[in-house]
């Protein structure tokens, strides 16, 4: 994760986390082709909260997250100050919000039994093999979400110049967990050719995973875990602008311009820069699954 360093820095400005106490149990065509699985960039970067912690329950669980190294990654994961301080409990206490947002929309079919898998170098899934470059995605066939965190320093951040720290790591999460809600809902279902362009089936998938992610970033900051505690205190302007500007840098336009010199929209997958950003701030703004359903309008692009 980008800090100059890698491996994420902490402190800075944007989402604040809570301290609840106690425990809890190859060539840049093919890097076109992985970014068009998902969404966004980088680091959580979190305010780190000042306190300590209380003997109490804690109500974070890193359940379902898993390392495909089997190597207890999450297991020091047990406090809000954990994950203040922590990328890897950053993102137990997203999941977290992530959830417990999801099983209050009275989805039908809802279920909580994927799991957000973090992995290096290569990993088995149920839709095959992946290796590093491929990024986060999320894979229907399991219902699990992949997760290569060295993505965003290697190909996102230096070699197509997205942003750097906010929001932006809860962002792509919260894109991915749009897909299991669209694999739920049997929405993944309408995707049913390998047509392109800029109202193509694949590109309205797509753009309604981005609104389900604003959505969720609407009511972010009301999720709390099982003990009550809410799980994000706040968001600020520059998070929603980080993963705005993280939307824009994955747009199909821009990323064919980086890296062709070209634009093709009728080889688009997954939309132009603008429409990311719209549909996004379209789920932020409205918050409901009736303002994302990119399927029912005409045009699905906004220039």
């Amino acid at each position: 994760m980008g800090r100059g360093g890698g491996g994420g820095g902490f402190g800075g400005p944007g989402m604040r986390l809570p301290i609840p106490g106690g425990g809890i149990g190859g060539g840049i065509g093919g890097v076109i082709l992985l970014i068009l699985l998902f969404v966004l960039a980088q680091c959580a970067g979190l305010d780190l909260l000042g306190g300590g912690t209380s003997s109490s329950a804690s109500g974070y669980s890193a359940s379902r997250m898993g390392d495909s190294q089997d190597t207890g990654r999450y297991d020091h994961c047990e406090t809000g100050e954990d994950a203040n301080n922590d990328p890897d409990c950053a993102r137990v206490a997203i999941e977290n919000s992530l959830n417990d947002f999801w099983g209050d929309q009275g989805i039908k079919g809802w279920r909580t039994e994927n799991e957000l898998i973090t992995f290096t170098g290569s990993i088995q899934t149920g839709c095959g093999p992946a290796d590093s470059a491929v990024g986060p995605f999320y894979c229907p066939a399991d219902e699990n979400i992949y997760f290569d965190t060295s993505f965003y320093d290697d190909v996102l951040e230096r070699q197509l110049g997205g942003p750097d720290g906010g929001f932006v790591e809860a962002y792509v999460i919260a894109h991915e967990y749009g897909h299991h809600i669209q694999n739920i809902l049997g929405t993944m279902g309408r995707v049913t050719s390998q047509e392109t362009g800029p109202n193509s089936p694949s590109v309205r998938l797509e753009l309604q995973a981005d609104c389900y992610a604003g959505m969720w970033t609407k009511f972010a900051t009301t999720t709390k875990d099982a003990s009550g505690q809410v799980l994000i205190l706040d968001l600020t302007q520059q998070d929603i602008d980080l993963a705005l500007e993280a939307a824009a840098s994955v747009g199909d336009d821009r990323i064919q311009q980086k890296t062709q010199g070209q634009v093709d929209a009728e080889t688009w997958t997954h939309g132009s820069a603008a429409s990311r950003q719209y549909w996004f701030t379209q789920g932020y703004t409205l918050g409901t699954l009736d303002a994302c359903d990119t399927f029912s309008v005409r045009n699905v692009e906004v220039s």
